[in-house]
């Protein structure tokens, strides 16, 4: 009897020094052990290209403090896919064959036209959607060394490496010149943060992401202004493009509504498009330029305005609402062109 007590004492004893070791050495039944990974001090590391983590808000952005646990802040300064992107040279050649004569292509120079051999013209307004089939080469997103081949992210090259200057939407004369800043602010983004918790250790990780006001697959309408001549010296009717506008679809209350961007003037931007091949879904080899494309008309596109019989310079769509009107109207405005050029021939 006397064994058992002195037994059950000495499990006593052994039991409180355990306990007092394990509160002294920061042990205890509330208190979890560390899996090897410090939630409290997050050391600056860096993630992708410029990332940063710190638990330390950056300056000029203020974040509140998760409840759940630390906080740890990442910056994510690239948006894959964005307009703005810097292009990747290759350090290597590319190719199997040599294409270092690309960059030198220059466009030909436009036939010089007399206003005395004008005997008659026509403004026409078109626009171009890239979600038709024919048109998809305006939103094919591969890399090359121009850059994103997005026809607007060759526009926005053009603007910043190649001097083309862009004219404000308020009006289609070019009248207002625009800097590279008020150009490149409309696509710059916006910061955004995100909680993203991690699942193993239940720390929040706050995710601050530079996005862009607009997706890069949001523009997708450009808008063309031309003029149609007919050269009695050379007897043929001319179609000269003025001007190219990007259009960007936005989300405005529930609604997506248009918003022009910028105008070009496109005697500036073709010595851009004579660098730049457009895709060939058939053969790699037999690229035009998109200076060939819209000098050989290899687009489609419908018209929404013409300077004939609009002494209210108004839209088609300020005159028609119903959208399949307006396109047979607009059917109707190059058959009547076609019909002119016809009729001043005698056969």
């Amino acid at each position: 009897m006397k064994k058992f007590f002195l037994g059950g004492l000495l499990l006593v004893l052994s039991g409180s020094v355990m306990n007092l070791s394990a509160q002294n050495s920061g042990y205890g039944r509330n208190k979890v052990q560390p899996t090897g990974k410090d939630t409290t001090k997050a050391k600056p590391t860096t993630t992708g290209a410029g990332a940063v983590k710190t638990n330390k808000p950056p300056a000029g952005n203020a974040t509140t403090p998760s409840t759940s646990g630390a906080t740890t802040l990442r910056f994510d300064t690239i948006t894959p896919g964005g307009f703005d992107a810097k292009p990747e040279i290759a350090l290597r050649n590319n190719y199997a064959v040599d294409r270092s004569q690309v960059k030198d292509r220059k466009p030909l120079e436009y036939e010089n036209l007399r206003d005395d051999d004008n005997v008659w013209s026509e403004f026409i307004w078109r626009e171009i959607d890239a979600r038709e089939k024919v048109n998809q080469s305006f939103m094919y997103p591969g890399k090359d060394d121009n850059g994103d081949q997005r026809f607007f992210s060759i526009m926005l090259n053009a603007i910043k490496n190649d001097s083309v200057t862009a004219f404000s939407s308020d009006n289609d004369r070019f009248t207002i010149p625009l800097t590279n800043d008020q150009v490149f602010n409309q696509t710059a983004g916006a910061m955004d943060t995100v909680d993203v918790p991690d699942p193993v250790t239940g720390t929040v990780e706050r995710v601050i992401t530079k996005k862009p006001k607009f997706s890069p697959d949001s523009v997708y309408t450009f808008r063309i202004k031309e003029q149609l001549i007919f050269d009695k010296e050379a007897s043929r009717l001319f179609t000269r493009i003025i001007g190219i506008a990007p259009i960007a679809k936005q989300v405005v209350g529930g609604k997506s509504q248009p918003r022009l961007l910028f105008w070009i003037y496109y005697p500036d931007l073709r010595k851009t498009l004579a660098k730049v091949d457009v895709y060939n879904p058939k053969n790699f080899a037999s690229r035009m330029t998109w200076e060939e494309l819209f000098e050989s008309r290899f687009f489609s596109s419908y018209i929404i305005k013409s300077s004939a019989n609009n002494p209210g310079d108004r839209y088609l769509n300020a005159m028609i609402k119903d959208p399949l009107f307006r396109l047979l109207e607009g059917d109707n405005i190059k058959q009547r062109i076609f019909n002119y050029e016809q009729d001043l021939w005698q056969y």
